[in-house]
């Protein structure tokens, strides 16, 4: 096994700390937000909402103050040039989550429900929509929102990912000049 300088152990551990107050922040705002989406879930169930919308309008609502709690808290320090970018790539991202979760829900209420009357109970519903659902959309949430809506700042003087994806290949200098 290879040793590690000390310099790179200590930048290893740097990023590892950012990482997990990252993560810790993100999980903090959706916490928040599960509560929210859960409260609002469980009172349109209970009002006669039909399962799915339920779900999608309790996750809107959510998302908007998830949207809120990353952009001014998890992810401040990173790029903000344009809110309205930001805004849409974070509920376009947010709805491939809400179809995960809304995957796991209709897998259990309407696939399994076929078989078995328990997986149509509001209990099951929460299980397979709000705990397995969320936890999967989580995964996906952090990973892209940390990735397209909220990116690392280019280091001064480094072409921003945008920047270097639209170089034209024929601008840059043949190795024969």
């Amino acid at each position: 096994m290879p040793e590690i300088s000390p310099t790179r152990q200590s930048l290893l551990r740097t990023r590892l700390r950012a990482l997990l107050r990252e993560l810790s922040k993100f999980g903090t705002v959706g916490g928040i937000a599960f509560a929210i989406d859960t409260v609002i879930f469980n009172v349109l169930l209970q009002a006669g909402f039909e399962t799915l919308i339920a779900k999608i309008v309790s996750t809107v609502i959510a998302t908007t103050f998830a949207f809120v709690g990353n952009r001014y808290w998890t992810w401040r320090h990173r790029a903000h040039a344009n809110m309205a970018r930001q805004y849409t790539m974070f509920f376009v991202l947010n709805a491939i989550g809400l179809g995960i979760g809304l995957a796991c829900l209709t897998i259990s209420h309407y696939g399994l429900g076929q078989l078995d009357p328990a997986f149509q109970t509001q209990l099951a519903d929460n299980i397979s929509g709000q705990l397995v659902g969320t936890a999967a959309g989580s995964l996906f949430r952090f990973w892209s929102y940390r990735r397209f809506v909220f990116p690392a700042a280019a280091p001064p003087g480094a072409p921003s990912r945008q920047a270097s994806r639209t170089t034209d290949v024929t601008s840059t200098p043949s190795p024969r000049s």
